[in-house]
């Protein structure tokens, strides 16, 4: 039975599409049978953002200052309002070519750097107020619209992602991302390095610490005896050195210690990082852990993204970026920020629905499990 959690909800950066987003998918009545949702952003972000997105003009925009201010009824947006932006200076990539002819070329670029700067900053302190809350017990669970991480970092904030802040604020050292598309699920033993230094990390000790988040991941969504998937690193799992040693030095020991903790891993070893996919997607596997970022999130991608090549168009941009090992359940997007197209309403908000599903999901997981 559904409890209904708080989700704290990020905007994301003021200059994306998760204003338009957050609306969009706070017009659906099934969110609020589900759960109650609290947007963490700034209300005039999303009052401009309901003029864009259609039959939106019936919502009602309620900033509160406190979660327990929030009414959590369909058809009214709650929103801690942060207060942080000025939404005269903020603008879209969209707003450019119309202030060329306009505005004096250094004029326009500092214009555009101001807003830059105070967009990443709002963002960043959107993530660590949601964050705050979560961590004092107001809301249930965390979701997070896409960031800038250009912007974020112009603004001072110097970390690659949400993940990092997550477990920075969280005081967390053992934590992996994972990435989820219906039920092909992936998590990462590195994720934003070089390739090189990807390489560099495929260690027994890191390989086995995602093997145990991968495992009690799965748990805390319900599935109680996982499969878990290892790929390979190397072409053909390395062929016996041929190719490359980390499968036999780092990876295969890393799995034999896992098997002796009573973890299931159906192919007891490596997997060619070529078919693991396709078996994970046959249900070989609940979950499959990748050695670094483009190795797991290509598949992911191949699967959520369709692009329409007639209407040149995105027909769906799914999938969910979960982070696994954290004292909070944080689900995010598996998008970027679509600066490109934001501020007309065009995008989708499948990726955020999806989002809040598996937030929710976590959410009533852990309370039955409290219970």
């Amino acid at each position: 039975m559904s409890l209904r959690p708080i989700l704290g909800i990020t905007m994301g950066d003021p200059s994306g599409n998760g204003p338009e987003l957050s609306v969009k998918a706070l017009m659906r009545p099934e969110i609020y049978e589900k759960c109650r949702p609290l947007i963490v952003g700034d209300a005039v972000c999303l009052e401009e953002a309901k003029k864009v997105v259609p039959g939106a003009e019936r919502l009602t925009i309620h900033p509160v200052k406190e979660v327990s201010e929030a009414l959590f009824e369909y058809g009214t947006i709650d929103v801690y309002d942060m207060g942080l932006i000025d939404i005269s200076k903020r603008l879209y990539l969209k707003d450019r070519p119309g202030l060329e002819k306009t505005m004096p070329k250094e004029e326009l670029e500092d214009a555009y750097d101001e807003s830059m700067i105070m967009c990443g900053d709002c963002a960043f302190q959107y993530v660590k107020k949601v964050i705050e809350l979560a961590m004092d017990g107001e809301i249930d669970a965390t979701v997070t619209n896409a960031l800038n991480k250009n912007h974020m970092n112009m603004a001072g904030h110097h970390y690659s992602g949400h993940t990092e802040i997550y477990a920075d604020f969280t005081h967390t050292k053992k934590y992996t991302m994972m990435l989820a598309h219906e039920n092909l699920r992936v998590v990462h033993v590195s994720t934003h390095v070089s390739l090189r230094e990807a390489c560099d990390r495929v260690k027994k000790a890191r390989v086995l610490e995602c093997i145990r988040i991968a495992n009690e991941g799965c748990r805390t969504l319900g599935i109680r005896e996982p499969k878990i998937g290892v790929a390979g690193l190397n072409p053909h799992c390395g062929e016996n050195g041929m190719f490359g040693r980390e499968e036999i030095d780092e990876i295969q020991p890393a799995i034999d210690e896992a098997l002796a903790e009573g973890i299931n891993i159906p192919d007891r070893a490596p997997t060619p990082p070529d078919t693991i996919f396709s078996k994970a997607l046959g249900g070989w596997y609940d979950i499959v852990v990748a050695m670094y970022h483009d190795q797991g999130h290509i598949p992911l991608k191949v699967k959520g993204f369709v692009y329409n090549q007639e209407l040149k168009k995105w027909d769906a941009v799914s999938g969910v970026n979960v982070t696994l090992g954290l004292p909070v359940i944080r689900a995010s997007v598996d998008h970027g920020t679509g600066e490109d197209r934001a501020g007309d309403g065009s995008a989708s908000d499948i990726s955020l629905v999806n989002a809040m599903d598996y937030a929710i999901r976590a959410a009533n997981a852990k309370a039955e499990a409290a219970n």
